[in-house]
C-alpha cells in the first residue's frame, strides 16, 4: 500500500513537471533557438519521455497493488530524470533570455562551437536510453505487482475484534432529534405528503454512513416507512443496470430483474408507486443518481437519504422532489474528541492525560482518525508526553504501516484518488497545499498565485488561467477536502486550510515521494519544495513546537557549494541563516517569507540571484525591498502586505512580468512628469492587481494607471492632497473604469479609502462612465453616492461610512439592477424600504454595526441566499420577516448577541421552509483604521439551554462522537452490507451528526 501511494504522489508530480518542460519548450520555440544543429531535436527527444513517463506513472495508478520492487526502482529512476531535465531546461531558459538582453548571444554560441547546455541535454538523453534498456534487462513491465506475489489473507483476529468492540455512546438525542424532523418535515405551513431527499455530505471518514444507518434503524423510522432498502452505490460504479438490478433486489428480494435498463426502471417505478418508502443510497455519485431519480415516484410521503463526500452533488439531488435538503456533517470538538478517545481505550493508560490535548489538535476532530490512534494505544502500556511526540514526529509513517491504520489509509487514499488528473491535475495541487503548517490559514489568492508561479496551473491566457486555478480550489472545496475558514461576500471564500489528518498523511507521501519535505532534511537537495514551521506554541503550560522534527532550524551542515533543486520555500518562524544564502537557490520559484521572524533586510542584497523567482512574500520585518530588484525578471507577485514598507523603489514598476503588487506604499519617484511616462514605462504594464498605493501630493501612481490597461483590482488610501494631484487621481480612475470598454478583461474592482478629501474626489467623478464590477468606499459618505450609480456592471457594493450615511442618501441604489451583493457599514436604514422592484438580482446582503435595519417589503429580494446581520446589539430589533425569502440559505449573525436573541433567530430559520442554517460570526478587528468590518466565523458556541423542553433545538455546529462499532463498519470503502434488523441494542446506538442543516 505504501508504494501504491508514493506511486500516486509520483505520478502526479511527474505530470505536473511534463507541463512545465512543454511550456518551457513553447518559450524556447518562441525565442527562436535555432542555435545548434540537433539541439532541438534533443530537447523534443526528451519532452516526449517526460509525457511517456508521466503517462506511465498514471497507468501504474489505475493497477491493484504495490508495485514490484524493480519497478519502483526504475519508477523513480525515472522521476529523478525527470526532474533533471526540467532543471537543466530552466538554466537553458534563463541563458537564452540573458542573452538576447545582451544582444549578442548567437556570437558567443558560435564561438564556443555550439550552445550552453547542450552536452548536459545529450548526457540526459543518453541517461534515458539507458533507463530504458535496463527496463527490458530487468523485465521491469512484466514483473508482477506485490499483491499478486502474495496470497489471499484471511480476516485478522485484530480486525474482527476492532470491528465487534462497542464504546460507549456520546450525545445521540440532538442530532436524532435534527434528522427524524427532516424526514417528517414538520414546518408550519408546510405538507410532509411529498417526497423529500435528504443529502448527507462530508469528507472522507466523518461518519456519514453511519449517521444514515442511524436513521435507517430508528424504530420510529420503521414504523413510518415499512418500505425500505439500503443501497451501497459504490458497489455499482459504471453499470446502470447492476445499481438498478441491486435496487429492485433490495426492495423486493426475489423478484427478476428482466430485459434493459428502461425495463427494470419501469418495475422498480410500479413497485413504489403504492407503498411509502425510505430509501438510502451510501456513497452516490452524479452518474448514477441521473441514472435512479426518475424511478421515484413523488406524490408520496417518501423520503430519499444520499450520502456523497461532493457538496454541489449532495446539493442536485436533494433538488429533487418538494423541499431537499443538505446535512453538513462535521467535525468534532476537543472535548468530545478526548470523549471518543477514552471510549475507545477503556482503561487507564499512564500518561496519557497530558497527551491527548496533542492528540486531538493533530487528529483535527475526525473521527476515524482518532478511533485508529486510540486502537494503536491499545498495545501501549503507557504514553507519556514524551511518547506522544516520538508519535506525532512520524505520524504519516505510522498511517502508512501500521495495521491501526489501515481503514484510515483506505480512506484517505480514496480521497485523493477520486481527484481528476487531467486536463488539470488537481491531484499536484492539493499536494502542494502541505508546504503551508497543518492548521495554518490559508489566502485564497495566495495560494492559486502560488499554482500559477509553480505552473502547476497554466493557460497562454493569463486571464484564463486565473479562471482555470479559481475551479481547482472551488473543486477541493466542493469535494470537502479543502475546509473553508471564513464568510465571502459571494461563495468563494477568502482563507481555507486542509483537514488537518489529511494534511498529515499527504505530506508524508509528498515527502516518500521526494516532492516536499522540510527544510532541515539533510536530503533536501533531492526535493521540488521545502517548508519550515518554527513557530513555538504552548503545549502543557510551556513551550513546544507543532510539528517537531518538520520544525528544527535548518542546518548548515552540508557543503558551501550545495545546489538545491527546490522551486519553493516557505518559512514561518525562525529558520536560521542558512535559507538566506541565495546562491543556493538558483531554481526558486516561489518564496514565502511572510511569518519568518529572523528575516532582515540585509538578508535580501542577495535575492537578486533569483532570477526565476515569480512569487515573493515579504513579513513584518522587513522596512525595505532588496537594491537590485530589477534583476529578478520573473517576478510576477510582490506581496508586502505585513512589511514596513512605506516607499516603492521604481523598479518594481518596470519589471516586465509583474502581475500582482501588494502592500500600502507610495512611490518613490515624486517628480514624474506626463512626459516622462513613456520613457518611464516603455511598454504598457502586466499589473492586474494594484492593492494598493497611497497619494497625497504626488501624481505618480495616478499618471501610471493610465499605461495601465490590464489591471483588475486597485486599492487606494486617499490623503489630503492639492488640487493638481487630485484631478490626477480622478483622471487616473476614470481611465481605469474605462478601460473595459477596450478590452475584455471582464471583472474589475475599484477600493477607495477616503479622509477630508472624499467630498471633492466623489463629486469629480459623479458623471463619470464606465464599468466596474465591484466597489468598496470606506469614508465620508454622506451624500456622496452618487458615482455608484453611474457605472455599468456594478454586481458588488460596498460603503462603510465614517459621517452617518442616512437611508435618504442610499436611496439612489435602487437603479443598481444588475447587484448581487451589497454590503453596508455604520448606515442608519431606519426610514429605508427595500420595495417588491428594487434589488432583483439580489444574492447576499450584509448589514454590519447598522444601528437600525431597513424595512423589506413581503415579496422583495426573493433570490436572496444569504442575509448577514451583523450587530452585536442585534438582539434590541425584533427577527426580520424571512419566510418570503423562498432561497435563503445563510443566516450570519454576531456571535455576541444575547442567548434570546440567538433562540428567536434560530427558531425562525426552523420553521423557514429551506431551513437556512444560522452562523455566529465574530469581529476580529473592532478598532481598525482599515477599509471594511472584517468577521471570521465564530468558535462553537455553548448550548443555549440543558433544559429538556429544548431538546429539538439545533445547536449550531454540534459535534459528537459516534460508536466505533458503527464507525469501523460504515466507512469500509463501498463494502457496507444492508444494515441487519432494528434491535433494542441498536436503538441505543446510532450515530449522531455534528451539523447545522443547510438546503
Amino acid at each position: 500500500m505504501v508504494a501504491t501511494v508514493a506511486g500516486a504522489v509520483l505520478g502526479a508530480m511527474v505530470g505536473a513537471v511534463t507541463k512545465n518542460v512543454v511550456a518551457l519548450v513553447v518559450q524556447l520555440v518562441q525565442k527562436r533557438c535555432e542555435l545548434w544543429r540537433g539541439f532541438q531535436d534533443d530537447i523534443s527527444f526528451i519532452k516526449t519521455e517526460l509525457q511517456m513517463i508521466a503517462g506511465a506513472e498514471e497507468d501504474q495508478q489505475s493497477q491493484k497493488g504495490d508495485p514490484s520492487i524493480v519497478k519502483s526502482i526504475s519508477m523513480e529512476e525515472m522521476r529523478d530524470l525527470a526532474l533533471e531535465i526540467e532543471d537543466c531546461l530552466d538554466r537553458i531558459l534563463r541563458h537564452v533570455v540573458e542573452g538576447e538582453k545582451e544582444g549578442s548571444l548567437l556570437h558567443r554560441l558560435k564561438a564556443v562551437g555550439g550552445p550552453p547546455y547542450a552536452s548536459e541535454v545529450k548526457k540526459l538523453k543518453e541517461r534515458l536510453r539507458a533507463a530504458h534498456q535496463r527496463k527490458i534487462d530487468y523485465n521491469v513491465n512484466g514483473s508482477q505487482p506485490a499483491a499478486a506475489r502474495t496470497s489471499s489473507s484471511t480476516t485478522s483476529p485484530v480486525l474482527k475484534d476492532m470491528d465487534t468492540r462497542r464504546v460507549e455512546l456520546v450525545g445521540i438525542e440532538k442530532p436524532r432529534s435534527e434528522l427524524l424532523e427532516l424526514l417528517n418535515n414538520n414546518i408550519e405551513g408546510q405538507s410532509s405528503e411529498q417526497l423529500n431527499v435528504i443529502s448527507i455530505v462530508g469528507f472522507g471518514g466523518l461518519g456519514k454512513s453511519t449517521l444514515a444507518k442511524a436513521l435507517y434503524e430508528f424504530p420510529e423510522v420503521v414504523r413510518q416507512y415499512p418500505c425500505r432498502a439500503w443501497v451501497v452505490a459504490s458497489e455499482h460504479r459504471g453499470s446502470s443496470k447492476g445499481l438498478l438490478t441491486a435496487f429492485l433486489e433490495k426492495l423486493h428480494p426475489g423478484a427478476p430483474a428482466r430485459g434493459d435498463v428502461h425495463q427494470v426502471r419501469d418495475d422498480i417505478t410500479s413497485y413504489l408507486n403504492t407503498k411509502r418508502y425510505l430509501i438510502v443510497f451510501d456513497d452516490i455519485e452524479e452518474e448514477q443518481w441521473d441514472c435512479i431519480k426518475s424511478t421515484f415516484p413523488k406524490n408520496t410521503r417518501s423520503r430519499i437519504i444520499v450520502t456523497t463526500r461532493i457538496q454541489a452533488l449532495a446539493e442536485v439531488c436533494c433538488s429533487h422532489g418538494t423541499n431537499g435538503y443538505v446535512y453538513n456533517v462535521r467535525s468534532l470538538d476537543e472535548k468530545q474528541s478526548k470523549e471518543l478517545l477514552e471510549a475507545v481505550l477503556k482503561k487507564q493508560l499512564p500518561g496519557f492525560e497530558q497527551s491527548s490535548t496533542l492528540i486531538t489538535n493533530k487528529c483535527d476532530g475526525h473521527p476515524l482518525a482518532l478511533f485508529s490512534v486510540a486502537n494503536y494505544l491499545l498495545r501501549k502500556t503507557e504514553f507519556t508526553e514524551r511518547d506522544c511526540n516520538f508519535f506525532w514526529r512520524d505520524l504519516g509513517s505510522h498511517m502508512s504501516k501500521e495495521y491501526a491504520f489501515r481503514k484510515l489509509q483506505e480512506v484517505l487514499l480514496n480521497n485523493y484518488r477520486s481527484l481528476p488528473g487531467r486536463p488539470v491535475d488537481l491531484k499536484t495541487c492539493l499536494l502542494y497545499v502541505c508546504v503551508f503548517p497543518n492548521g495554518h490559514p490559508i489566502r485564497r489568492s495566495s495560494l492559486m498565485r502560488r499554482w500559477l508561479a509553480e505552473r502547476y496551473v497554466h493557460d497562454p491566457d493569463p486571464s484564463k488561467a486565473v479562471v482555470v486555478a479559481d475551479k481547482i480550489l472551488e473543486e477541493l472545496i466542493d469535494r470537502n477536502i479543502i475546509r473553508p475558514l471564513d464568510p465571502s461576500k459571494n461563495t468563494k471564500v477568502k482563507t481555507c486550510r486542509a483537514h488537518g489528518i489529511m494534511h498529515e498523511f499527504m505530506l508524508h507521501m509528498s515527502m516518500s515521494a521526494k516532492f516536499i519535505t522540510f527544510l532541515g532534511d539533510p536530503q533536501r537537495s533531492n526535493y521540488r519544495h521545502l517548508f519550515m514551521d518554527g513557530r513555538p506554541v504552548i503545549s502543557g503550560g510551556r513551550a513546544s513546537n507543532v510539528n517537531h522534527d518538520h520544525t528544527s532550524p535548518a542546518h548548515g551542515g552540508t557543503s558551501s557549494d550545495e545546489k538545491l533543486r527546490a522551486h519553493s520555500l516557505t518559512v514561518c518562524g525562525t529558520v536560521g541563516e542558512v535559507a538566506f544564502d541565495f546562491a543556493k537557490w538558483e531554481l526558486l520559484r516561489v518564496l514565502d517569507l511572510e511569518e519568518c521572524m529572523d528575516l532582515k533586510d540585509d538578508h535580501m542584497d542577495g535575492m537578486y540571484k533569483l532570477w526565476h523567482l515569480k512569487y515573493l512574500g515579504l513579513g513584518a520585518t522587513i522596512s525595505r525591498l532588496p537594491s537590485k530588484i530589477a534583476k529578478m525578471h520573473c517576478l510576477e507577485t510582490l506581496d508586502m502586505r505585513k512589511t514596513k514598507i512605506e516607499t516603492l523603489p521604481v523598479e518594481v514598476i518596470k519589471l516586465p512580468h509583474l502581475a500582482h503588487l501588494l502592500g500600502k506604499f507610495k512611490l518613490g519617484k515624486r517628480d514624474l512628469k506626463m512626459s516622462e511616462l513613456g520613457k518611464f514605462l516603455p511598454k504598457e504594464s502586466n499589473l492586474q492587481t494594484l492593492a494598493g498605493f497611497i497619494t497625497d501630493n504626488n501624481p505618480g501612481f495616478p499618471m501610471l494607471m493610465v499605461r495601465m490597461k490590464t489591471l483588475r483590482k486597485v486599492k487606494i488610501w486617499c490623503n489630503d492632497h492639492d488640487g493638481k494631484s487630485l484631478a490626477e487621481l480622478s483622471t487616473g480612475i476614470e481611465k481605469f473604469i474605462m478601460h473595459e470598454l477596450d478590452t475584455s478583461i471582464g471583472v474589475r474592482s475599484l477600493s477607495l479609502h477616503l479622509r477630508n478629501s472624499s467630498e471633492s474626489i466623489l463629486h469629480s467623478l459623479e458623471n463619470s462612465f464606465g464599468y466596474l464590477s465591484s466597489l468598496k468606499l470606506h469614508g465620508a459618505l454622506s451624500g456622496l453616492t452618487e458615482f455608484a450609480t453611474s457605472l455599468c456592471g456594478l454586481t458588488e457594493l460596498c460603503l462603510s461610512s465614517t459621517n452617518d450615511l442616512m437611508s435618504n442618501d442610499i436611496s439612489n441604489l435602487r437603479r443598481l439592477i444588475h447587484l448581487e451583493y451589497l454590503k453596508l457599514v455604520k448606515v442608519s436604514l431606519g426610514g429605508f424600504s427595500i420595495r417588491k422592484k428594487d434589488f432583483p438580482r439580489l444574492l447576499r446582503l450584509c448589514l454590519a454595526q447598522c444601528p437600525t435595519l431597513p424595512t423589506i417589503e413581503k415579496g422583495s429580494l426573493r433570490n436572496l441566499i444569504s442575509l448577514q446581520l451583523l450587530s452585536e446589539h442585534l438582539g434590541d430589533l425584533p427577527c426580520m420577516e424571512i419566510r418570503s425569502h423562498e432561497h435563503l440559505q445563510e443566516i450570519a449573525l454576531d456571535s455576541k448577541i444575547k442567548k434570546e436573541a440567538k433562540r428567536n433567530w434560530e427558531n425562525e430559520a426552523k420553521n423557514h421552509p429551506k431551513r437556512p442554517r444560522v452562523l455566529y460570526l465574530t469581529r476580529v478587528d473592532p478598532d481598525e483604521k482599515g477599509f471594511m468590518v472584517k468577521y471570521v466565523a465564530a468558535e462553537i458556541p455553548a448550548p443555549l439551554t440543558e433544559c429538556s423542553d429544548m431538546q429539538d433545538e439545533r445547536q449550531i455546529h454540534a459535534v459528537h462522537p459516534i460508536s466505533v462499532e458503527e464507525l469501523s463498519s460504515a466507512l469500509k470503502d463501498a463494502n457496507v452490507a444492508s444494515p441487519s434488523a432494528v434491535s433494542s441494542k441498536l436503538m441505543n446506538n446510532a450515530m449522531p451528526s455534528c451539523s447545522r442543516v443547510v438546503s
